[in-house]
């Protein structure tokens, strides 16, 4: 019988459609605007009596507290209103002082059921729902240093090996100089380095008596190792951001030395800073023996007591390069700790290095890169110059009691969150250079609800004008075509909400281009009906007709949209990836409820009853 669906294809139908109506309700629920208050060394929160002192200074100012939840770690206060979001983060940190870190936050407001099906409202991206951005630069002349500083110590362990006798290495900027007592040890030395290490050139010189072998990096060599930084840097950096979990994150190159990072949804600052932009490293190294010379020692502090020190061997074992997981826990007294899994280079490293030294101590260094500002005056006028500087510190020197392998553990951290944001350093790679914020710019949620009504504005305005033109042209099927079309955006929605899919304001740009060819399928049916019906097809014959004959046109059309949104969203970036995102589960949607929703709308209202005219 023409224009009639199997029962199963009609539960299909409506399975879809239920489906897509629950996990699309949490968009109902906004999040509240709130903000939250963690300790800054981050292993405490407020206790009762400062909570009260928070909110009676609230109170006072007349800021209306919607609920305040406590957290592990962190308290969260959920406001009614989002205007007084910056008001309310001033006056706790004017109240708080710098032991605490307040920062703006929009929290989750999604019914327990619906959370408990998996069910979440759609990501929002940074031009919605606010976050940081950060333009951050990478110190070209440290990643040239650090290059040096690996060679120096691979050329001494060579000289050591052949019993070359030499005095001491140095760098400087992109040369290095290692001094001997003789020239004869300098001219072999020149023979055994120069095999190895060829992206020198070469010069031997005195001074006075001692002997010089000047190694100066070439141009090539400068323009690779710059290179490499930077897309070490890239790739270090989305790690890190992946660690901390934000949604569509923008990471990506500027320049010839400089990064964007954009998070989507992160308030707290601080913290992103502390993570993105965090340049520490580990280095392991034996303790300096009482008879070594000390052109091959280097003095340090313990991180906890700057006044105790301990005498090192310049030589490094491995470095957190060589990491290849790591994770927080806590030892037998409670105290935090990192465990740590080597890769198999670092592995033989470090068990080459301790086998051979069991009972002699080990110490593991703390590296971390930062920068201060000054102001200085410069032909009358203020300017702010950043001066970078390197922290060194002992974390811990412990006695190697047997050979170590690809596991073992880092003790003498300071607290749960130090051990934290130091796995999550060692899991997601070291930098190859220091990294300086250059610019930090955070967008608030209030400017993210602007765009988002304007964006609710632009899809309202597109939705009205489609459905108005198609109740005109079309009457009852024009009907058919509108509910399809509000079932089309509830699946969209509910689609980019269970992939998690990040919306954008080039997003939405999208769904209103969706709408549009949403009912430009059913026009095509609609119009091809209207032929058959002129041709002296029965009704029910024009509808089949019409469905079948315009189904390869409808598809051919929307398969080659949704190539081109394919191709977009794979080399775009950002702004054009959330385009594509919305066009191709748009094209998706829009060819279920065209080519099926729309039918069985049709069948049941017209298959297999006695039609002599169709309203179309």
């Amino acid at each position: 019988m023409l224009n009639r669906y199997p029962l199963w294809k009609y539960l299909l139908i409506l399975i879809v459609l239920l489906v897509g109506l629950l996990y699309s309700l949490p968009n109902l629920f906004p999040e509240d605007p709130a903000v939250q208050i963690s300790s800054a060394q981050g292993d405490s929160t407020l206790d009762e009596a400062q909570l009260e002192r928070v909110q009676q200074s609230l109170r006072d100012a007349d800021i209306d507290i919607k609920a305040i939840e406590r957290e592990e770690a962190s308290v969260l206060i959920r406001l009614d209103d989002a205007d007084h979001q910056l008001r309310t983060r001033d006056l706790i940190a004017e109240q708080l002082g710098d032991d605490y870190v307040v920062a703006l936050n929009l929290a989750e407001s999604t019914p327990a059921w619906l959370q408990s099906l998996s069910a979440s409202p759609m990501t929002l991206g940074l031009d919605l729902r606010g976050g940081v951005h950060f333009l951050l630069e990478v110190d070209m002349e440290a990643a040239l240093t650090q290059r040096l500083e690996v060679n120096a110590s691979a050329m001494r362990e060579q000289l050591r090996s052949e019993r070359i006798r030499y005095r001491g290495t140095d760098v400087d900027g992109r040369t290095l100089t290692i001094t001997f007592a003789s020239e004869e040890d300098r001219d072999n030395a020149r023979r055994l380095i120069s095999r190895e290490f060829n992206d020198f050139d070469y010069a031997s010189e005195q001074d006075g008596r001692a002997s010089l072998l000047v190694m100066t990096l070439t141009d090539q060599a400068v323009a690779e190792i710059e290179d490499y930084a930077i897309n070490q840097n890239l790739t270090t950096l989305r790690n890190r951001v992946d660690e901390l979990g934000v949604a569509e994150p923008l990471v990506q190159r500027q320049g010839p030395d400089r990064i964007v990072v954009e998070l989507p949804g992160v308030q707290d600052t601080v913290a992103a800073k502390r993570v993105v932009g965090a340049t520490a490293n580990l280095e392991f190294r034996l303790e300096a023996r009482p008879d070594t010379p000390d052109a091959e020692t280097e003095t340090f502090p313990f991180r906890n007591d700057p006044d105790r020190t301990a005498d090192l061997m310049r030589d490094v074992i491995i470095t957190g390069d060589s990491v290849s997981s790591a994770s927080r826990n806590f030892d037998e007294n409670g105290r935090p700790q990192v465990n740590i899994n080597l890769d198999g280079t670092g592995g033989t490293l470090m068990n080459r290095a301790t086998r051979t030294n069991i009972g002699r101590n080990m110490a593991v260094l703390f590296i971390e890169h930062k920068t201060r500002e000054r102001t200085v005056m410069e032909d009358g006028e203020e300017v702010t110059v950043r001066e970078p500087y390197t922290e060194r510190g002992l974390i811990s020197l412990a006695t190697i009691q047997s050979a170590l392998g690809n596991s073992f553990r880092i003790t003498g951290l300071d607290s749960p969150t130090e051990a934290a944001d130091l796995a999550l350093l060692l899991r997601s790679g070291s930098l190859a250079a220091p990294i300086y914020f250059v610019q930090e710019r955070t967008i608030g949620p209030s400017l993210g609800a602007e765009n988002i009504e304007r964006g609710l504005m632009s899809v309202q305005i597109g939705l009205l004008l489609v459905v108005l033109f198609m109740l005109i042209r079309y009457k009852v099927f024009g009907i058919f075509a509108n509910l399809a079309l509000a079932l089309n955006l509830t699946l969209l929605v509910a689609a980019m909400s269970l992939l998690g899919a990040t919306l954008t304001l080039p997003g939405i740009a999208g769904i209103v281009l969706t709408l549009g060819m949403a009912v430009d399928a059913n026009v095509l049916i609609f119009e091809r009906i209207r032929e058959e019906l002129r041709g002296g097809l029965s009704v029910q014959q024009a509808i089949h007709a019409g469905y079948e004959r315009a189904f390869s046109s409808i598809v051919d059309a929307n398969i080659t949209t949704l190539l081109v949104a394919i191709i977009l969203f794979s080399i775009g970036t950002g702004p054009v990836k959330g385009f594509a995102v919305t066009l191709s589960l748009g094209i998706l949607t829009s060819l279920f409820t065209a080519l099926m929703v729309t039918r069985a709308m049709v069948n049941l209202t017209f298959g297999g009853k006695p039609v002599k005219k169709l309203w179309i």
